[in-house]
């Protein structure tokens, strides 16, 4: 069940993070019925996308991620919810996308979007360390997802990276 956030230029502009509060809101409210035996969000794991509606003056050749105003609304929503690349729909290029919004990188006509590596390194481990904690604290089998979205992002994370904590 895909779940849809609608941004549009307000929220944006006004760094309203209600779309997501409401979204996340509900789905606390909608487990909190449910069987307790798992985590509320391993329910809703890969199931939210974005729909963001910014309009572009004609002839403005920029992708969304490199409007500054889409940038800054998802770093203030990565700092409230630094967990919801784990509810992000990855195979509808969300992850890739959030990725985008919170990594610099340039765009290639030939090899598509190029990460600065060094960020999208720094990037990927503090969100494998920080879902990590966050997945055991949710009773969540977290290693085999943790090395899935480092794949999503082009790493490859050995079992033994993981022995060291």
């Amino acid at each position: 069940m895909t779940i849809t956030i609608a941004l549009n230029t307000d929220s944006v502009n006004n760094l309203d993070l209600s779309p997501i509060d409401t979204v996340i809101n509900q789905l606390l409210q909608e487990g909190a019925t449910q069987d307790k035996t798992q985590s509320v969000y391993a329910n809703y794991e890969q199931q939210l996308q974005f729909d963001i509606n910014y309009p572009l003056e004609p002839g403005d050749p920029r992708e969304l991620s490199e409007i500054p105003e889409l940038r800054l609304w998802f770093v203030r929503l990565d700092a409230k919810y630094p967990w919801l690349p784990f509810l992000l729909d990855w195979k509808a290029g969300e992850l890739a996308r959030y990725t985008a919004m919170l990594v610099p990188h340039q765009f290639s006509a030939k090899e598509g979007i190029q990460y600065n590596p060094e960020a999208l390194e720094i990037f990927l481990m503090h969100k494998v360390f920080l879902l990590s904690d966050w997945l055991k604290q949710q009773d969540i089998p977290w290693q085999a997802r943790i090395k899935s979205m480092a794949q999503m992002l082009g790493y490859e994370l050995d079992d033994a990276f993981f022995a060291l904590f």
